[in-house]
């Protein structure tokens, strides 16, 4: 049975997403993309609080970790007046599909742990639902992004193995180049977590640290990763 963890708190955040991209050096190294803020948009995927209130038995231990390193993402695309988009997941019987069978539950509107958490509300943001994993999938997301000119895509949120994890596979097939902030981004447990960062690195996206697309949008001019 899969058993929870805290991979991430507050205070080892930093230093365990250090070690986490030792791990996938590799690949990092071979997949030279120039980060381009103009064309970029930031993602940030079901930061609800069904998935981040203790109380709530999907609770995601580390997925509070990385609530200060999704706000500045989040302000900074902001100030930068780039697209910034959320998804809250939600389902009927419907459009759950096998969400239903997989989960035995639906998350629905009408539930108070469904709304984002208040960390992250903005009343200038684009929420979108989802139903399924894939964030593209029969929502207006692609059609968002091609009306404003992006191309890349910066992905953020939960959980990394699942929701994050088929949104960049899904974001790729359509030609989006994704940047992927290993510290703004979590799961149940450190070896999903470090299993998508290997699949998604080794063919999807490129693995970064917060600080470094804060650091490049602030410069105003992209630069290799």
């Amino acid at each position: 049975m899969m058993k929870k963890e805290q991979y991430f708190n507050l205070e080892t955040i930093d230093e365990e997403s250090r070690i986490l991209l030792r791990e996938i050096d590799s690949f990092r190294k071979k997949h030279k993309i120039l980060f381009n803020p103009f064309k970029s948009a930031l993602l940030v995927l079901d930061m609800q609080r069904y998935f981040l209130n203790p109380d709530s038995h999907a609770f995601i231990p580390s997925a509070i970790a990385i609530i200060p390193k999704v706000k500045p993402l989040v302000e900074e695309f902001r100030f930068k007046n780039l697209p910034v988009i959320f998804t809250r997941h939600l389902n009927s019987n419907s459009d759950a599909g096998l969400m239903k069978t997989w989960w035995r539950e639906l998350i629905t509107e009408d539930n108070p742990e469904s709304e984002i958490i208040p960390d992250l509300r903005y009343n200038d943001v684009k929420i979108i639902r989802k139903h399924q994993y894939d964030a593209f999938y029969q929502t207006s997301l692609e059609e968002i992004l091609r009306e404003k000119n992006v191309q890349q895509l910066v992905v953020t949120g939960v959980m990394t193995h699942l929701c994050v994890e088929s949104t960049i596979r899904s974001a790729f097939i359509r030609g989006f180049k994704v940047f992927l902030p290993v510290d703004a981004t979590a799961t149940y447990s450190r070896m999903f977590h470090l299993s998508s960062l290997i699949n998604l690195s080794h063919g999807f996206a490129i693995p970064v640290l917060t600080k470094e697309i804060i650091e490049l949008l602030k410069e105003e001019h992209g630069n290799g990763l």
